[in-house]
């Protein structure tokens, strides 16, 4: 596409010798450029295209990246890689070896710390500040938090420890009354209520400033001028400080954030404050798009779609495919809203995921049992804990990569007290483009070595929609977890607690596999068959239970064959490979066990096809593995 300046900027130095009027102009085509560039390689569209004034602003006065930027969620981060050095490359965004799908450090200097979960920039925000001022280095930093990023629990010990530790962090609120889905909840609503004007903060400014350049005041007893500017308000407006101020952190707005002028403007006149500070600003998720102004929700990541009509192209976003195979999220909501009308004590519970999780279908019908926590994993695992403890039975539904931030409520308020909590781990696996943060690599380590807890894998449909229905009746805590993408249909015998089910003959090798992987293993026997023409060499179990785990499985393997092999898409340290080669060596079976799955690493990004073929977990892979096992 043709630009005026977009083309010039190789880096935040290139922005800052733009004349100031022409920074809308630049805005205007960094816009066109990320809805021309997604269009055909599929990114978070929305959010990003609410921050593009803020971002070009915040390169054109901070002096990055000596100055830091901490964004809080990566979403809201594409304008800033275009403008520091990667629009050539930005094509290759989200994709296999290409640019990373959040801010990075390893990827580049302008990426202040990695951006992958919400909540976590105010936290690091203020301790690279403290870090510059120990080693007397002083730095403007900022922290970036927005797309619901606030209602995290971490954000508020971030603001708390801001207002007690000497630091000049800028904190700019980007609200946008957004996550994923819209933000549900008081802080949300506060924000909404705030009757700070524009125009008030400006007059005060104006005033604290004149009075500072008079010698008035100084900028070492600003905070009792501060106090008194407050009570000048709460008597004027008759409304109280607002949560910000009450924590003695400077607050300015709420500004609007599609104004490049305007945000130059007050980021000159705040930057060189003392003390810590809050810019809270107003934008629109999906600014500029018109389609994506309409369904915010639909349009963070819309998959591949028509510039001009807004058309989203083929199965971007379908929840069903031609042949009528679900997602497995679908199949967790139809599930969860049939066995909610059978029973009036079951509810869901999702931070900030109702749609993602499939809960919004749920929630469409049965809107008061369905509870929306907002952007907080652990409070949903400990409200959960809550609801369990009064006979309620929760249904709380976690991608796997998010439920790490709840590992203590998880052990804590649920095992510890052995509440009936029915974990359902969504996007567990490798889940593609999303990379690393996303992975869902790490919850069957995590959570087996976690007393009373029962750990669940579908590797059917049909075994999640058994294992659902099982857990309503069971006690204690509960984790099914299952990948994203298609289910995979396959007629198996009915599941029962603690029980896997042989799904091959065999008598040389035996094959233990743990939920959708197990189809990639019945595949690769297939190869095998197809390259050797061996059928009877493997034994293969779909285990289904990892905790209890099936011991009369592993006893009559231990009796019977030399060799066994486990696979599982997790971490092989600490899973289904860790407790087989466990129970094999303390009950004294002398056969070899071969532990595939993820070696100890973090998974970079790419599709999925392209990660289990690199991880060698795809197919073929899967069946070098067979065959070297054979060969011992």
């Amino acid at each position: 596409m043709e630009t005026n300046y977009l083309h010039t900027i190789n880096s935040p130095a290139d922005v800052k010798k733009l004349p100031l009027e022409a920074l809308p102009e630049l805005c205007k085509e960094v816009r066109e450029f990320i809805i021309h560039e997604l269009s055909h390689n599929p990114g978070h569209l929305a959010s990003s295209l609410g921050t593009i004034e803020l971002t070009v602003a915040l390169h054109y006065v901070f002096d990055t990246p000596h100055d830091k930027l901490v964004w809080d969620v990566g979403h809201q981060a594409y304008a800033h890689k275009i403008l520091t050095g990667r629009r050539e490359r930005f094509h290759t965004n989200r994709q296999f070896r290409g640019l990373a799908p959040f801010p990075t450090p390893a990827e580049s200097e302008y990426d202040a710390f990695i951006a992958g979960h919400a909540s976590n920039s105010i936290s690091a925000a203020l301790g690279i500040e403290i870090a510059h001022n120990l080693e007397g280095d002083p730095r403007h930093v900022v922290a970036i938090i927005g797309d619901g990023s606030m209602t995290g629990g971490l954000a508020f010990e971030g603001l708390n420890n801001a207002s007690m530790d000497k630091n000049n962090l800028l904190i700019i609120l980007n609200d946008n009354n957004m996550a994923i889905d819209p933000i549900k909840g008081g802080f949300t609503q506060y924000l909404v209520d705030i009757t700070t004007s524009a125009k008030y903060n400006r007059r005060r400014w104006q005033i604290y400033q004149w009075m500072l350049r008079h010698g008035w005041i100084k900028e070492s007893n600003t905070g009792r001028w501060r106090v008194l500017f407050n009570s000048i308000k709460t008597f004027l407006t008759k409304q109280p400080t607002n949560l910000f101020q009450g924590l003695d952190l400077k607050y300015f707005g709420p500004a609007g954030g599609h104004n490049v002028l305007e945000l130059v403007r007050i980021l000159n006149e705040i930057k060189n404050h003392k003390g810590p500070k809050v810019l809270h600003i107003i934008t629109k998720k999906g600014k500029g798009y018109e389609p994506a102004e309409q369904d915010q929700t639909t349009w963070h990541a819309p998959g591949e779609f028509n510039v001009k009509n807004g058309e989203r192209l083929a199965d971007s976003g379908k929840l069903t495919s031609p042949g009528g195979i679900p997602l497995w999220q679908e199949v967790f909501g139809e599930t969860l809203l049939e066995l909610a009308k059978e029973d009036p004590r079951i509810v869901g519970v999702t931070p900030a995921m109702p749609s993602g999780c499939s809960m919004n279908i749920m929630q469409r019908e049965l809107p008061d049992r369905v509870f929306d926590v907002g952007i907080a994993e652990g409070h949903a695992v400990t409200f959960s804990a809550g609801l369990a403890k009064e006979g309620i039975i929760p249904y709380c539904n976690v991608y796997s990569s998010f439920l790490q931030r709840a590992y203590d409520n998880i052990i804590h308020d649920v095992a510890l007290q052995n509440v009936h909590v029915v974990l359902c781990i969504d996007r567990a696996g490798i889940v593609g483009n999303d990379g690393a943060t996303h992975h869902g690599l790490m919850d069957l380590a995590y959570l087996r070595p976690v007393p009373n807890m029962k750990i669940a894998a579908p590797m059917t449909e049909e075994d999640l929609k058994q294992m659902m229905r099982l857990a309503k009746d069971m006690t204690g805590p509960i984790a099914i977890r299952y990948p994203r993408g298609r289910s995979q249909q396959w007629n198996l015998p009915p599941v029962e607690v603690g029980k896997g089910v042989l799904l091959r003959e065999g008598e040389s090798v035996a094959v233990l596999s743990l939920g959708a992987i197990g189809m990639v293993v019945e595949e690769a026997l297939d190869e095998v068959f197809r390259r050797k023409h061996i059928q009877r060499e493997f034994q293969h179990w779909n285990m289904r239970w990892l905790k209890p785990i099936d011991e009369g499985i592993l006893r009559f393997v231990g009796r019977n064959y030399r060799t066994v092999v486990t696979v599982e898409d997790g971490m092989t340290e600490g899973g289904l490979g860790s407790a087989v080669a466990e129970y094999m060596s303390e009950n004294g079976y002398r056969c070899c066990v071969m532990r595939v799955g993820i070696k100890d690493q973090f998974v970079e990004h790419g599709s999925t096809k392209e990660l289990y073929q690199m991880l060698h977990l795809d197919k073929d892979g899967l069946c070098e593995y067979l065959l070297s096992a054979l060969e011992k």
